[in-house]
């Protein structure tokens, strides 16, 4: 998911306004690298400005820990942290109910999907293009492997309310799949979600009922099976006169 600030003081939206030279050249200064489990009490830290739900501590140990499982970058400033993003590869056939519906079963088995789970900067650094570095270096290493072939998109879910994010992943041909009902629980209260996806190495949503009338009309086209199914018919009249005939000349 992406996190943003859905509140803002008229003096923060003047800073975002006004992009100062400091933050122009503090993106050159950015390095990326993964996260190590030393990472740990400051990846909570940043976790805690920057999204509205509270992590269990496992998640971090989880995060920062196993790096066989989560795909954890870290964007560093001053050999501090200031963005990460944290994602997962999952097979399609561990998906839940409702995710399985990214991918059609047919496209589905033996694919896999990356799932996002946060995407965060710190409030101090927002709009100055780190979210954009770590996305992208993200997506450009699901499309860059022979490996990673069989990731066929990329998902996450995302607060309704949450415009600045949406608008965000939109620019990076994420789309709206699915609207998510009571999904996020926040301070007690129930809150509403989207999915969103981004479609890569030759994934597609699943195939509706116009769908498949379309590419069934473009088969017929592209195998001309109306002179296939002419020269079947002529060869059908044929054999019907030649038999007719030869009955007739029989009885003669």
């Amino acid at each position: 998911m992406i996190w943003y600030s859905e509140k803002r003081e008229d003096s923060e939206m003047q800073q975002i306004l006004e992009v100062s030279d400091k933050k122009k050249t503090s993106m050159e200064k950015i390095s990326l690298r993964f996260l190590v489990p030393d990472d740990i009490d400051e990846v909570r830290l940043l976790c805690e400005e920057s999204f509205p739900i509270e992590y269990p501590l496992s998640w971090y140990e989880d995060i920062t820990h196993n790096s066989t499982r989560f795909y954890s970058l870290a964007a560093v400033y001053n050999f501090a942290i200031v963005g990460l993003l944290v994602a997962e590869i999952k097979s399609w056939s561990k998906l839940n109910k409702e995710d399985k519906t990214i991918l059609s079963e047919s496209l589905g088995r033996g694919s896999s999907l990356a799932y996002i789970l946060s995407l965060g900067v710190h409030c101090k650094y927002r709009r100055s293009g780190i979210a954009t570095l770590l996305l992208e270096t993200f997506i450009e290493h699901l499309q860059s492997s022979e490996q990673n072939s069989k990731i066929k998109a990329i998902y996450l879910h995302v607060l309704t309310t949450n415009q600045p994010a949406i608008l965000f992943y939109e620019r990076y041909n994420f789309t709206l799949h699915s609207f998510l009902p009571y999904y996020y629980s926040i301070k007690g209260k129930s809150r509403d979600g989207f999915c969103y996806v981004c479609y890569i190495n030759g994934g597609h949503q699943p195939y509706h009922l116009i769908d498949q009338v379309r590419d069934f009309c473009y088969k017929i086209l592209k195998f001309n099976i109306f002179s296939w199914m002419l020269s079947r018919i002529r060869l059908v009249i044929n054999w019907f006169n030649y038999h007719a005939f030869s009955k007739i000349h029989f009885r003669q």
